[in-house]
């Protein structure tokens, strides 16, 4: 009896194997299963397909399925089939949504991108959108990217918009030995997915938690410079971190509980595990962004002291310069008026006019000097 149990599992999975081929070959990549779909819409979606795999038994069938195969797998087979599409056309995305009856509006929503990170029902079909990021330290810029997820009956197809492995980790991860994992059928998908997505939050986290340090040292350092610029830059992109987070954890929570319609209940411990993050990495969103008020605040502070600091000195050098060209007008007015060249002038013939002259005028600028000491203008 023990031989059996060791022999049948094979023996099923050897019959399975011959049947696919045989499907395979017999079914040519027109196949009319692709009901409306001209022949060169189909070879177009082709080349936006990173990969199309079908999983059954707790592993991947070996090989790589055509459109017009993987639709005809997905309603006979045990397990899934996952299309992975790659920043599709509008006219793509709708070949691959006509044959998987996929809802108008999800795939209005897939198609136009920019979403909100959202989960939504449609029956038996369950459409999902994440925001992976990547924080690029180099230019301390946050790198979203948007990956919508549709889960049916026996299907998962993912659409990539922008620049993210997430998806490409995710089927390595489900192609090696995960035979826990594709139990959960497509749900596996979705929940790696969201799972890899929340540990890039908390890679950029982490970065920007090393810049905000580096950028509070710099203002408290002593130098007079001004970081109001980088400051906000990186508060913006804080900002457009914040919009890729928090809104995801609503449909995680959702998840958790386990009440959605065609995602495996099995999974709502993972899902739950998986929300934790996303709240953890929402309030430290939140702290960098009052962290970086505060610290916005406090550089502003410091450049306008610098500013009063330097008004100050210039009113101050303002009130030197005019008291010395006040006590430059005295023997400049004297030597002025004694320079007019009249005949008729006091003491102009006088032995000790000019004696006089240059006397009065020290005088009065010892005088005047005296004065804007005791003023503190000089």
């Amino acid at each position: 009896m023990s031989e059996l149990e060791h022999v049948l599992p094979a023996a099923r999975r050897r019959v399975r194997d011959l049947l696919a081929r045989w499907s395979e070959a017999v079914a040519p990549d027109d196949a009319p299963i692709l009901r409306g779909a001209p022949r060169e819409s189909v070879r177009g979606v082709e080349s936006v397909i990173g990969d199309c795999g079908l999983y059954e038994d707790g592993r991947r069938v070996p090989g790589r399925l055509t459109l017009p195969r993987a639709r005809a797998a997905s309603r006979r087979t045990h397990g899934f089939v996952w299309i992975g599409l790659q920043n599709p056309t509008e006219e793509e995305l709708t070949t691959v949504a006509r044959q998987f009856e996929l809802p108008p509006l999800a795939v209005e929503d897939a198609i136009k991108a920019h979403q909100r990170p959202k989960l939504e029902s449609y029956g038996d079909i369950v459409f999902a959108v994440l925001k992976p990021v990547r924080y690029v330290d180099r230019h301390e810029v946050v790198d979203v990217a948007e990956v919508a997820v549709f889960l049916g009956p026996g299907f998962a197809i993912t659409v990539r918009h922008g620049e993210s492995d997430v998806l490409r980790r995710v089927r390595a991860e489900l192609d090696g030995d995960s035979p826990s994992l594709l139990r959960h059928g497509p749900t596996a998908v979705l929940y790696r997915a969201a799972d890899l997505v929340v540990d890039g939050y908390e890679q950029a986290i982490a970065c920007i938690t090393v810049d905000i340090d580096d950028i509070e040292s710099q203002v408290f350092d002593g130098r007079n410079e001004d970081h109001a610029e980088r400051i906000y830059k990186l508060k913006r992109e804080v900002a457009e971190f914040r919009r890729a987070v928090q809104p995801l954890a609503g449909p995680l929570g959702t998840l958790a509980a386990g009440t959605v319609e065609g995602v495996d209940t099995a999974t709502g411990t993972y899902f739950r595990d998986v929300h934790d993050h996303v709240l953890r990495a929402a309030d430290a969103i939140d702290g960098f962004d009052r962290l970086l008020t505060d610290v916005l605040q406090a550089n502003l502070a410091r450049v306008g002291v610098r500013q009063n600091a330097i008004a100050v000195r210039q009113n101050e050098d303002m009130r030197k310069i005019s008291a010395w060209a006040a006590i430059a007008l005295v023997p400049t007015a004297i030597a002025g008026i004694y320079g007019m060249n009249f005949d008729n002038m006091p003491e102009l013939h006088w032995e000790y006019g000019y004696f006089l002259i240059i006397a009065v005028i020290l005088t009065a600028c010892l005088v005047l000097h005296r004065l804007f000491r005791r003023n503190g203008w000089l």
